[in-house]
């Protein structure tokens, strides 16, 4: 009797186990599906009016201020997994990162450039910085004019389906540098270390070098 009570109750236990993890699963698909949605919406903006790309140095009209927005992001080279799909932009020329600024959206298709840093250090060991090793490397620095006051940024990266959101202000006549500066994920072999090779976990986002995000 003990024994079937002891079975029953590891049935139990395993049909419950089951259970979570699909819950589990169908909640990451969930959010996966929400992050694509929301990316898909806010890189076609619904206005033309917010702000303007700036190419040359000039006086800033008053009641405007200028922002550079720059991020960038490495990563493997092209084809180096042999079964991520054939539809990756990862390594490939380009490189697309978007910006939507109050409704506004902007599509930023970056060049890459290939970028090598030592793997180890001079005395032999790994070395912990994130973007050691060969890749592609892609880096934004764009400049825009808008009107001086307060606004919500929205940066996003299409491929890597990774977004944040910020809200910044601006006085007039104002020239403002917003960054994102990327955090890789981490690998756990030999040592626990982020690397652009494992793609990218999370932006930190600065205003004028004071961390916003």
């Amino acid at each position: 009797m003990r024994f079937d009570s002891m079975k029953k109750e590891n049935e139990i236990m395993k049909r419950l186990l089951i259970f979570i993890v699909a819950a589990l699963s169908g909640l990451s698909l969930i959010g996966c599906g929400t992050t694509a949605k929301e990316i898909q919406a806010r890189s076609h903006g619904e206005r033309t009016d917010i702000f303007t790309e700036v190419r040359d140095e000039g006086t800033i009209p008053k009641g405007f201020a200028e922002l550079t927005i720059k991020a960038d992001i490495k990563t493997h080279v092209e084809g180096y997994y042999i079964l991520e799909s054939k539809e990756s932009l990862h390594g490939r020329q380009t490189y697309p990162f978007v910006v939507n600024i109050d409704g506004q959206a902007a599509l930023w298709e970056i060049v890459g450039i290939r970028d090598v840093k030592p793997a180890y250090d001079a005395d032999g060991k790994t070395s912990h910085d994130p973007e050691a090793g060969e890749g592609l490397k892609y880096i934004l620095e764009n400049k825009i004019r808008l009107n001086a006051g307060s606004h919500r940024v929205f940066f996003c990266l299409p491929e890597d389906k990774y977004y944040a959101e910020v809200e910044i202000s601006l006085k007039d006549g104002e020239v403002g540098i917003l960054e994102f500066k990327p955090i890789y994920r981490t690998k756990n072999i030999p040592i626990r270390i982020p690397t652009f090779m494992k793609g990218i976990d999370k932006y930190e986002g600065f205003l004028n070098n004071e961390k916003i995000l």
